[in-house]
């Protein structure tokens, strides 16, 4: 009756109809020289850090100038970052999928004014509010997840380890010395909705203890049912328990099975996961999506565990710094991480980046394990 009394006609369903709820369509924003010039580029370059520009069969240039930017941002940055665009770029410009803010003008001349201005805006503590970089052969925007903040099953935050660990790498954010790109990501938990499986190096937050079980509130609070369904291991199942003088709908838990995903905690808040001695940071290493030179690979896990060290993460900064300054030293030009590592050897690897050894962290997906190693009377992977 609704569509009827709004004037639906059956007759002609597309009479009328709000095609697009939601976000406008992307290429209405595009700047004019990008509309002009789509499919039609001819080439890019890195003029310096944080500065690309891009030349179309036409002749017409595109100058980009990107900032790293933040995963969580306030109102009032993104006010400014809309002013800086009104400011210098006609209004245009875009958010990468790494968090950073490119501004993009059609012109040379534009370019020093803009980045001297990017440069010129900084917090009341000094730092940059617009840090020019992460381009080339340098290392990008650290991508990550919402850890403590937001999301309801992370082993480690977010926004404080990349701030720690970005700290450590800033240099090399606004410089061009890695012999190829360097992309670092973080997911605070095993769910893995941030990019760790296919970077350089990431951060993965990791659980090492079974749920909990709050049998006293849990039939009362969860749907038992979605409970058990939610768990990708079958290591749930509903189970009879004796609380006080009675006995209570409940589920019990198979900790062989369980791979400490936190499924079964988004279903059931009586099923909660967070430890403080099982919560900690796993580091893998080697992944990366490119064709180049080699197929993508997937992450391999080099360290095993960091306990969270809250508020600064030393441990995991100086590790992660570690491995970037041996990659930095010793890689071929244009070589990533895990082409370096593979070519070396991930005995010689972790050797160079100061890590300890064992085989059992470097094996890859497949299984059975034994038959993906690559075998020889040298033991080397």
């Amino acid at each position: 009756m609704a569509f009827i009394s709004s004037g639906y006609n059956p007759d002609k369903p597309m009479e009328n109809r709000i095609s697009d709820i939601g976000p406008r369509k992307y290429d209405e924003f595009y700047p004019p020289v990008i509309a002009k010039n789509k499919g039609k580029w001819l080439y890019h370059e890195y003029l310096k850090p944080g500065v690309i520009v891009h030349v179309a069969e036409s002749g017409d240039e595109v100058f980009t100038v990107r900032v790293g930017g933040a995963r969580l941002m306030s109102t009032l940055l993104i006010r400014e970052i809309c002013e800086i665009a009104d400011k210098h770029c006609d209004g245009y410009c875009r958010w990468t999928t790494r968090n950073n803010v490119e501004f993009m003008v059609d012109s040379k001349d534009k370019v020093d004014p803009l980045v001297k201005d990017l440069e010129g805006r900084k917090f009341p503590g000094g730092s940059f509010k617009f840090p020019v970089g992460g381009t080339g052969s340098g290392i990008t925007n650290i991508v990550h997840t919402q850890g403590w903040l937001h999301c309801h099953t992370p082993a480690t935050d977010a926004s404080g380890p990349v701030k720690a660990v970005m700290d450590e790498l800033f240099a090399d954010f606004q410089d061009h010395r890695m012999p190829a790109h360097l992309r670092v990501s973080l997911a605070c938990c095993l769910n893995m909705c941030g990019a760790v499986h296919c970077s350089d190096i990431a951060i993965l937050g990791y659980h090492r203890k079974p749920p909990m079980l709050d049998h006293e509130y849990l039939d009362k609070m969860c749907e038992i049912p979605l409970a058990i369904s939610a768990c990708p291991t079958a290591a749930i199942r509903p189970a009879k328990v004796e609380f006080g003088d009675k006995k209570v709908n409940s589920v019990a838990v198979k900790n062989e099975r369980c791979m400490f995903c936190g499924n079964c905690y988004t279903m059931c808040p009586s099923m909660p996961l967070a430890d403080t001695e099982g919560d900690g940071i796993v580091i893998m290493a080697g992944g990366k999506v490119s064709n180049r030179i080699s197929a993508p690979k997937f992450s391999k896990v080099v360290v095993a565990f960091i306990p969270n060290e809250a508020p600064r993460w030393p441990t995991t900064a100086k590790t992660i710094k570690s491995m970037v300054e041996a990659y930095a030293k010793d890689a071929r030009k244009y070589e990533r991480l895990g082409d370096w590592a593979e070519r070396i050897g991930w005995e010689r690897f972790f050797e160079k980046c100061e890590l300890d050894f064992t085989h059992h962290l470097i094996d890859d997906f497949r299984d059975p394990a034994y038959y993906t190693w690559r075998q020889s009377t040298q033991f080397k992977f």
